[in-house]
């Protein structure tokens, strides 16, 4: 007894110190804070406000080809003359490490001649990895790696990101993006986790905490950005920038707690929705900003907008008459940095409002506060330049064998009748598709160049899938007939030709690389061209598997029947390729789940938790694959679920069991998922809900308890008052083909 006491006062004094100790740093920031924003001008305050282009700094013209140069009158000009708090971007392709360290170390020098030498923060979107730099870690990208349901691997991939990142120099990145992807037209939707809000506001939250770490100025960590706030994934055209329509009890069920979760986790940046909700610009909406995410979430970080956004209040979106007026009317909503890339514009016009007293200094100082506690967190102020040495940390064997880990884990089976796969590797393979021979389309956007599409500038090292199956299984084994291109015809004679000698048939379908507004389409549909070589393969009457490599779900409806085998590869990163070959002849067992409801038809775009009416027939829930789908080489057994009891209340948590059996004849893992139905409720319910998910690793015949704890929140909703509230009454738990009910009380 005498022990635990002592233990327990141990800790308590322990407790008690980490608390007084987080209260002294926060005491000290606040000081130092506080005395240099009281030695700033207004001019240096506006500044730290304004972030540009790397473009207005730099010499050339730009564009893929050509080798970045900075403009040493044109950097010292934006930060001696304009005070620039921060530069984000790159102009116009990936830089060696020891060359950002050259920019970072040029800003800074300049940085170093000013009065109060406030360091700049740059900002990059390294939203899979390392993006711009070169012969960084690339991994899949996030809709990807939600289909892993590998939370172990997300964190790894995180920090791995993280690590490079700042390796590079640079301190802060434009990601996670947390917007829910509900509309598969949305060209941006391969940059979400997916359409269900458990699964991403989960993956958002430990990818925030794996950005940015337990201290966010160790230099293998950065400052995370969640975006974009509030209601950008689900546009009602499904164009990318465009107006979307969501009730305000919608918003807050399923897309604010993505970002309350990040805001929970403690990030240090937000960026902001480009378009508008229900008619409002979010960029100049004080509820949205201010109301919601500052005082209700109690985001304690910095708000940036999104590319030139504050311009297009008056050119595109027309609620404010000209530039000035949208630079009033977005800084008084909340924003606290201005991403007008190209000029200094908004420096300008808001040291005008200041000084005409249209915008108050009480809303200056709050911006620049925020701005300089986040420099100060990362611990620019104490250097803003990076050592030389980390650049050792970048691209590791270790790291590359992380990423080919995430690549196998991503990959989703879809179909394989009668066994088509795995392929046996002494066989002729005839490989062929658009998607077949580019080392680019596994990437997509935000690789290398903004559009991810230049593919002379991809590391000849890494493997297309014509590689990977060559190096898998021998050249004198593969056939590679292009057969067509991603939109016209190619040669699809040549290709049926080549499969005479085949034995089996490899397509490769989907998209070329894209990246936002360039990646709208009008039509889920797959160009004609592609539907024309898969039919005219399958008559040969040759086994036929398709790869799908696409940052969304385009329709296969017209082909499917004919495949034999489906494999979906989403955009896979840099080891995609490798990953896909080790799943078609049976060196990976595939385990991906779909992140979301792949549809059937072009105009039926229901997701899962859709409504008891949506599918009460004649209506049915009738997609290709349904959200969770994903196929395995082996089999598993879900038996025995159980809880601890059939009453939840407050004080008491539901424990709910149930046991896996691996019953077929290979070792293989599978992603347990947990749902529930609330059968009455005073807002119609969903027919289910996932609630948990966690991935195991069974081998042939064994079995292994997974258990779940659900509480009283888990259950609840938003109801009409905009309360989010825990209703009493029956509810359903199910996991796989497993239900019981239970009665919250």
């Amino acid at each position: 007894m005498k022990g635990k006491k002592g233990i327990a006062v141990l800790i308590s004094v322990t407790l008690l110190s980490l608390a007084c100790g987080h209260k002294a740093e926060k005491s000290e920031e606040d000081q130092f804070v506080r005395e240099l924003l009281s030695k700033m001008t207004l001019e240096e305050k506006v500044g730290q406000m304004t972030q540009v282009t790397i473009q207005v700094v730099s010499k050339q013209t730009g564009n893929a080809h050509q080798d970045h140069q900075l403009d040493p009158e044109k950097l010292e000009e934006a930060i001696l003359k304009y005070h620039v708090g921060s530069i984000l971007n790159v102009w116009d392709k990936a830089h060696t490490p020891e060359y950002w360290h050259e920019i970072i170390g040029a800003i800074d020098a300049n940085v170093q001649k000013t009065q109060n030498k406030i360091p700049v923060i740059y900002g990059i979107d390294a939203i899979h990895g390392a993006t711009y730099t070169a012969g960084a870690t690339l991994f899949p990208q996030s809709i990807a790696i939600a289909a892993s349901r590998n939370l172990d691997l997300l964190r790894k991939s995180a920090d791995i990101t993280a690590m490079e990142t700042r390796a590079s120099g640079i301190p802060w990145n434009f990601n996670p993006v947390l917007g829910m992807g509900r509309n598969p037209l949305w060209p941006r939707l391969w940059e979400t986790f997916g359409e269900d809000t458990y699964l991403a506001k989960t993956m958002g939250r430990i990818y925030v905490e794996h950005m940015q770490g337990e201290d966010v100025s160790a230099d293998n960590r950065v400052a995370a950005c969640a975006k974009h706030y509030l209601g950008y994934s689900v546009p009602t055209t499904g164009k990318d920038r465009t107006p979307a329509l969501i009730p305000i009890r919608e918003l807050r069920e399923t897309f604010l707690p993505t970002f309350a979760a990040a805001v929970d986790a403690g990030a240090l940046t937000v960026m902001v929705n480009s378009s508008e909700i229900n008619g409002e610009p979010v960029h100049a909406s004080y509820f949205y900003l201010t109301e919601l995410l500052k005082n209700e979430l109690g985001f304690e970080g910095f708000i940036v907008t999104d590319w030139n956004d504050i311009n297009n209040l008056y050119e595109r979106e027309k609620v404010a008459k000209d530039q000035r007026e949208a630079v009033k009317m977005a800084v008084l909503a909340g924003n606290d940095m201005s991403m007008v890339p190209y000029d200094y514009s908004f420096f300008i016009h808001l040291i005008d409002l200041v000084k005409s007293g249209e915008v108050p200094m009480s809303r200056i100082d709050d911006a620049v506060t925020r701005i300089l506690k986040v420099k100060y967190r990362l611990g620019l102020f104490k250097s803003a330049v990076p050592d030389p040495k980390l650049i050792a940390r970048i691209a590791t064997t270790e790291s590359q064998k992380v990423n080919l880990e995430a690549a196998r884990d991503v990959m989703t089976l879809l179909k394989n009748e009668n066994n088509t796969l795995p392929l046996k590797k002494d066989k002729k393979v005839l490989v062929t598709g658009p998607t077949a021979n580019k080392i680019s389309v596994l990437n997509g956007g935000w690789t290398i160049t903004w559009q991810g599409d230049q593919e002379a500038l991809y590391p000849r090292e890494k493997y297309t899938v014509l590689e990977a199956i060559q190096k898998k299984i021998g050249k004198k084994n593969v056939i590679y007939a292009p057969g067509s291109d991603f939109d016209q015809n190619g040669n699809i004679r040549q290709a049926v030709q080549a499969a005479k000698d085949a034995d089996a048939i490899v397509v490769c379908l989907g998209e070329e690389p894209y990246c936002e507004t360039p990646g709208n389409i009008n039509d889920l549909s797959l160009p004609d061209v592609q539907y024309e070589l898969f039919k005219a393969l399958a008559a040969t009457g040759k086994p036929i598997v398709m790869v799908l490599i696409e940052g969304r779900p385009r329709i296969v409806r017209p082909i499917e029947e004919k495949a034999n085998a489906i494999l979906m590869a989403y955009l896979p990163g840099m080891e995609g390729a490798i990953a896909i070959a080790d799943v078609l002849f049976g060196d990976v067992n595939p385990s991906g789940k779909l992140p979301f409801t792949y549809p059937r038809f072009v105009n039926d775009l229901m997701t899962y938790d859709h409504k008891t009416s949506e599918a009460t027939p004649p209506n049915q829930y009738n997609p290709q694959w349904p959200f969770g789908f994903g196929l395995s080489y082996t089999t598993f057994k879900y038996d025995n679920l159980r809880l601890s009891s059939d009453i939840l209340s407050p004080k008491t948590p539901l424990t709910i069991t149930v046991t896996i059996k691996n019953s077929g004849k290979k070792a293989g893992k599978e992603s347990v998922e947990l749902y529930t139905r609330d059968e009455v409720a005073s807002i119609t319910p969903s027919v289910r809900k996932l609630k948990g998910f966690k991935k195991i690793e069974l081998q042939p015949g064994e079995s292994k308890d997974v258990t779940f704890t659900l509480n009283s929140e888990d259950l609840s909703f938003i109801n009409r008052d905009l309360k989010r509230v825990t209703e009493p009454g029956d509810f359903t738990v199910m996991i796989g083909e497993l239900s019981k009910g239970f009665i919250v009380k």
